[in-house]
């Protein structure tokens, strides 16, 4: 069960948090939000990119961040292509709507928006649609290995 990977990865690193578990789905930010009691905002929402090369990437942003088209394509050299949702868990491992941004499938790199260090915490999901953990911008980048980056626009 992908919640068991997400666990065993936390327990790997050395992460202390306990997944949170809601019996309402968190599957959209604004689900989330309302079941969490925080603003859209500081829900961090993983969004999933094939790249030209057919790699995946993915992006982490504060829940109201859009990504910029033009800032896009020029980190990239690719025009923003979302995974279709079929593609998701074969390319992340990861359901739509329980995308975590950490113990992802092998070869995915992560990028985090710099828009994220606004916050002092944010809730990526973990694994399903109604799994959520609590994290500072800096234990985000450190679950990840992820890189900061400005592709975003709040």
């Amino acid at each position: 069960m992908i919640e068991e990977r997400v666990k065993a990865y936390l327990k790997e690193k050395g992460f202390p948090r306990e997944i949170m578990t809601a019996e309402d789905s968190t599957a959209t930010v604004d689900l989330a939000a309302e079941v969490l009691g925080v603003s859209p905002e500081r829900i961090a929402k993983t969004i999933s990119f094939k790249l030209k090369d057919d790699s995946c990437v993915v992006i982490v942003s504060q829940g109201r961040g859009r990504i910029d088209n033009k800032k896009f394509k020029q980190a990239f050299s690719s025009k923003p292509k979302m995974l279709k949702q079929e593609e998701v868990a074969e390319y992340t491992g990861h359901p739509v709507g329980g995308v975590c941004p950490f113990a992802l499938k092998e070869g995915v790199k992560v990028y985090l928006d710099i828009n994220l260090k606004e916050f002092d915490t944010l809730f990526p999901a973990a694994g399903n649609a109604h799994s959520m953990i609590e994290v500072t911008p800096g234990e985000l980048l450190y679950l990840t290995n992820g890189t900061w980056i400005d592709v975003c626009s709040s």
